[in-house]
């Protein structure tokens, strides 16, 4: 018997219009029925005198450098099953991980010796990367909420070598600042989120939760997620928002929100990515009219090897004042 076509929310897909340029529909639509290859990155804390390629294509796997990211890859042929079965794999050299997600590290760009918080880290993608860009040198703080996603974290840091990371105890992300105002140069909070930018039409389970009201819902969670992101942040120091979600209630609003409610103690920074295809951020949604700044934000729109994403970079300018006890 053959199946049924499927098929986006129409909710969704009506709003996804509004968002993606015309001339980017149709190539955004078909993306959400094309199954993404294995991508990953190569561990530079445990570097090798061999290229990826003379490592892995005698194997029997074909890779493809990504153009934008000298230390990513795109498995063409293969199965990330046997990629992970490789010595390259349990040794740490590598870490599979998909390209959308490599982007928020780049954008936060830290230094070695600096300290950094990444906010909502499991399972630690982003942190090991992070210390890989680092080089080992100076402090990342990695904090998550959820005890069996941390022992995760924990895991792959120590496989991939990464020193410089210390785990908080299953904290919840919006009191980190309590323990830690104004404490860090960098803040990564790549926050949950509706992740519109995973749907795969053949996988009902990666769209089949999303209501009108989601990305309303997920935009009350990161605000609180940020505030405690901009307190923990020296003034002086950088904090990026990211989500792998399309809708501007959990972007562009949130990010209105954080400069209405911080005011000139924020600044957006201006983000380039030498990615191919992604747009600059909303001025309006709706009747809704966004700060200029937020137009420096990117979206992310996606590709048959990349998914969407978004990011923002905001510089803190100025101290912020811990809130009185009553409104914690």
């Amino acid at each position: 018997m053959k199946s049924q076509p499927r098929h986006l929310p129409e909710a969704f897909e009506l709003k996804l219009r509004r968002i993606i340029p015309a001339n980017q529909w149709n190539q955004v639509l078909k993306s959400f029925n094309e199954e993404r290859p294995t991508t990953f990155r190569v561990n530079t804390l445990k570097p090798s005198q061999q290229t990826m390629k003379e490592r892995l294509e005698p194997q029997g796997f074909k890779i493809e450098n990504v153009l934008w990211n000298k230390d990513a890859f795109i498995l063409r042929k293969g199965k990330q099953k046997d990629l992970e079965k490789t010595d390259l794999y349990k040794n740490g050299e590598i870490y599979v991980q998909g390209l959308s997600s490599m982007v928020p590290p780049l954008v936060l760009a830290p230094n070695p010796g600096d300290k950094v918080l990444d906010l909502t880290a499991a399972p630690g993608s982003k942190t090991t990367q992070l210390s890989a860009l680092m080089k080992n040198q100076g402090q990342i703080v990695a904090n998550d909420n959820n005890t069996i996603r941390l022992e995760k974290l924990k895991a792959n840091a120590a496989l991939q070598g990464a020193t410089n990371v210390t785990v908080l105890e299953a904290g919840e992300g919006g009191m980190v600042w309590k323990e830690n105002h104004e404490t860090f140069d960098k803040v990564l909070l790549d926050a949950p989120c509706s992740s519109e930018g995973r749907f795969q039409l053949d996988t009902p389970s990666t769209y089949g939760y999303w209501r009108e009201d989601t990305n309303r819902k997920m935009a009350k969670d990161q605000r609180r997620l940020l505030k405690s992101a901009v307190l923990s942040v020296k003034p002086g120091g950088t904090l990026v928002y990211s989500t792998c979600t399309f809708s501007p209630e959990e972007n562009e609003m949130v990010v209105q929100w954080a400069l209405e409610t911080y005011g000139d103690a924020l600044e957006i920074e201006d983000v380039t990515l030498p990615m191919p295809l992604h747009t600059r951020g909303l001025t309006q949604w709706g009747d809704l009219k966004f700060h200029p700044s937020v137009a420096k934000s990117v979206r992310v729109l996606p590709t048959p090897d990349v998914e969407g994403f978004f990011a923002v970079r905001f510089k803190k300018v100025k101290s912020v004042p811990p809130p009185p006890p009553l409104y914690d």
